[in-house]
């Protein structure tokens, strides 16, 4: 593969810009620079290729073609236009343009979609003597383009799928939590696999195997396929080699103390079925990872102390179900006070007034994005007979 060094971008969830940037140095990512909704980075091919195997925060990976001015619609058409797109794209290819915007002078995001369309589109004919087809759902080959006041920047992604999508879930269930987030909680937590873990609303299982995953070392993208895979340009002696070194750094016996529970026996059978196609039966079966049916209000403690990571129902959808959760959340309060002293507990939820239903003083609060809902990932630390604060709250 060329040494030659590219532009990039990595979108991620708001509020996990900081933690990704680190990610992406950790595999060799050089000029890293946290953005609101994502990190800028630079590297060769096979840096945006490892960024979209080991990066766990990630949503997407793109690769950046051209960044220059503009202040109509006929100069994205000529920016397109004069990008080398038969050396990434096939005339028998399908093709999707997407268009973000802020603060762009143009009327129509739709008409700069069209022209943008329109360059890459004649580009290919005059190249190959053909165009491609445009396909909304599943395209082979999607091209991003965001335009600021001033300047229009054209990537080719890499990623395909989003990146959160790990190829193993089944059912997402209610309001899911993507799993990018997830391991986003479990960072920002500090979690690490000699601590025992508990999620009391599991659900399809997100929080723990993507513990389980973080345990054993695997690489979040083994098990799913790449858009760059579909690319002209693809380099595919370079991935085998990154692919190969990944599978060797998997350990299948690290050891680990997960559980997993749910009040519906029917969303843990979900679950369990989740955590074999994720590669973690040996874990299921010789207890590493334990998913079971029960009441987050009464549910056992595992251990004599640990970390609970956790994703409760939000109670957003309507008023006596927000009534409910609020109910079940303060009784779980006074479960974990009771029982789980010794435990810090890390809540994600869309509800400022958790911490006054569960009447628990949190020690922090970080604003995260779980999808378009505003989120507060709140920590807990527990003790005997109630709470004393240790640390001043960090305002939101």
């Amino acid at each position: 593969m060329s040494a030659a060094t590219h532009q990039f971008f990595a979108i991620c969830p708001r509020g996990l810009e900081i933690l990704l940037a680190d990610e992406l140095a950790a595999v060799g990512a050089q000029a890293v620079k946290p953005e609101s909704g994502g990190v800028a980075f630079a590297g060769t091919l096979a840096t945006g290729y490892a960024a979209n195997l080991h990066s766990r925060l990630a949503s997407r990976i793109l690769w950046q073609l051209s960044s220059g001015s503009y202040a109509r619609e006929d100069d994205l058409y000529a920016a397109a236009h004069a990008i080398r797109w038969d050396e990434h794209v096939g005339s028998r290819q399908t093709l999707r343009v997407d268009v973000s915007a802020s603060g762009a002078p143009l009327k129509s995001l739709e008409f700069a979609t069209l022209r943008i369309k329109d360059g890459i589109v004649d580009r290919l004919r005059e190249r190959t003597g053909a165009r491609p087809s445009i396909d909304r759902e599943r395209p082979d080959v999607r091209v991003f383009c965001h335009l600021d006041a001033t300047t229009a920047t054209l990537y080719l992604d890499l990623s395909g799928e989003a990146l959160f999508k790990r190829g193993w879930r089944l059912d997402k269930g209610e309001a899911p939590l993507k799993e990018n987030l997830a391991a986003g909680l479990l960072k920002l937590a500090g979690w690490t696999p000699a601590q025992p873990l508990l999620d009391p609303f599991c659900g399809s299982g997100t929080i723990v195997i993507e513990a389980a995953s973080i345990a054993a070392q695997r690489a979040p993208g083994l098990n799913r396929p790449f858009g760059f895979e579909r690319l002209h340009s693809h380099d595919r002696a370079a991935w085998r080699e990154l692919k190969q070194a990944a599978l060797a750094a998997v350990v299948e016996r690290a050891a680990a103390q997960l559980v997993g529970s749910d009040i519906s026996t029917r969303v843990v059978d979900q679950a369990r079925l989740n955590a074999e196609r994720a590669g973690l039966r040996a874990w299921l079966d010789d207890g590493r990872l334990r998913l079971t049916a029960a009441d987050a209000r009464t549910v056992e403690t595992p251990a004599a102390t640990g970390l609970i990571a956790t994703n409760p129902p939000y109670g957003v959808q309507s008023e006596p179900k927000s009534a409910t959760v609020a109910a079940t959340m303060s009784a779980v309060g006074d479960h974990l006070k009771q029982d789980f002293a010794g435990w810090t507990a890390w809540i994600l939820t869309v509800d400022r007034a958790l911490p006054k239903q569960m009447r628990l003083q949190e020690t922090r609060k970080t604003v995260l994005f779980n999808g378009p809902l505003e989120c507060r990932l709140f920590r807990f630390e527990l003790v005997a007979g109630g709470y004393r604060p240790r640390a001043a709250a960090k305002p939101a």
